[in-house]
């Protein structure tokens, strides 16, 4: 009996054990589904750019993106695999110590039915009472009787118990395998399509090489005329905190002097860092925050303010927080820039062709501010979006949410 109770026991903790491995696996499976609906709306978006010959530095990036991606789901599906193989080998085990106790249980449910029939265990019991020298030694017979029938019929009990978790474990084992070999032709086919992308990757590569001089010319006069956009979104953020701190009759300063339901807003905007929804809906960041270096080209740098954000054609630029337009500002090609104020904190959106709010407006969470640009050579509807706490800025992906 000790040495039965002592399965149990090793039984329960398998079962825990099992438990934890299966939230582990669902939050890798979470994880994976996630990623491939990024895949899918990568591929969406990227799908509507215009393929032009003139635009294969354009092409590069978003061929990265996608490989980028891709290989993260690739490492997704090989956790889930290395962890479902973990829980098939912990079935398989468990299959067998169940076999196991299920032939103890057995064998010793059999050893009691013969030893009963072999007695003639109905008569012995009768005269096992009958032949008590006392009734105190009657009704411990009785009971003891009891309990031996009790025992068996828990015992009858048990072996049924067992041949059915060892039938849900079969089950169980076959769906993991099942799940696995899916998972492994998911795998395989990524890797052909990795493997495309790779080759299309390297055949822009010696195209662009091939004329590198030209495309190194118009990737500087493209991050000059972003250096100067940046210049003036800087210059509209300092003569707004200028004229806002002139009207609270403050001394001059590169910080903004908040009333008290601005210092309230601020607070609540800090609160809620890491939750912040993003000013696109379904965008996909393709330049991250900070000083990076090019792709291709050795030597040339990007110092970006902000981020990118690509959207589809007929996007809209939404508020990530309420909070008042700052200003409104033609930044280059008829494309406008807004600026909203949350307490000391402003955000940019930036390439907006259609503008909604106009200066001193107060925004709500969500509020759409304009309709984004979508150049008509290239199809792309592109949001640079930036954020800063008075002159300082900020990497907003710390804010918005994470998909």
């Amino acid at each position: 009996m000790k040495k039965y109770t002592y399965i149990l026991l090793f039984s329960f903790l398998l079962i825990g054990l099992s438990a934890f491995s299966q939230k582990s696996r669902k939050q890798l499976e979470n994880e994976r589904k996630k990623l491939h609906q990024e895949i899918k709306k990568v591929e969406k978006i990227l799908s509507q750019t215009k393929k032009k010959k003139n635009n294969a530095l354009e092409n590069l990036k978003d061929l990265n993106r996608k490989i980028t991606i891709r290989k993260r789901f690739i490492q997704a599906i090989e956790s889930e695999v290395k962890e479902l193989s973990k829980e098939i080998e912990d079935n398989q085990k468990k299959i067998e110590d169940n076999n196991s106790e299920l032939k103890l249980l057995k064998d010793d449910y059999a050893n009691m039915v013969f030893k009963s029939y072999k007695g003639k265990h109905q008569q012995s019991e009768v005269m096992f009472i009958l032949s008590s020298k006392s009734f105190y030694q009657a009704y411990k017979r009785l009971k003891y009787i009891q309990q031996y029938k009790d025992f068996r019929r828990k015992q009858a009990e048990n072996i049924i118990t067992k041949t059915n978790n060892i039938k849900d474990l079969n089950n169980s084992l076959k769906e993991k395998k099942n799940d696995k070999t899916k998972l492994l032709s998911s795998k395989a086919k990524e890797k052909k399509k990795i493997e495309l992308d790779r080759k299309n990757k390297k055949n822009l590569i010696s195209k662009i090489k091939r004329q590198e001089s030209k495309y190194k010319r118009q990737l500087k006069q493209k991050l000059k005329e972003e250096r100067r956009i940046v210049a003036k979104i800087d210059k509209i953020i300092r003569d707004a905190i200028a004229r806002a701190n002139r009207k609270k009759k403050g001394s001059k300063t590169n910080k903004l002097l908040l009333s008290k339901a601005e210092k309230a807003l601020k607070v609540k905007f800090e609160q809620n860092k890491g939750r912040l929804p993003w000013p696109i809906d379904n965008g996909i960041i393709t330049r991250k925050f900070g000083v990076q270096r090019h792709p291709t080209f050795s030597g040339i740098t990007i110092n970006s303010t902000g981020i990118h954000i690509r959207g589809k054609r007929g996007d809209e630029a939404k508020s990530i927080f309420t909070g008042k337009v700052l200003a409104v500002q033609l930044l280059s090609k008829g494309r406008k820039s807004v600026f909203i104020q949350h307490g000391n904190y402003i955000t940019v959106y930036n390439n907006i062709e259609k503008v909604y709010v106009k200066k001193g407006q107060s925004v709500k969470t969500g509020q759409k501010l304009g309709m984004i640009f979508t150049d008509k050579v290239t199809g792309k509807t592109s949001l640079g979006f930036v954020l800063s706490r008075n002159t300082k800025k900020l990497n907003p992906t710390h804010w918005i949410r994470r998909k």
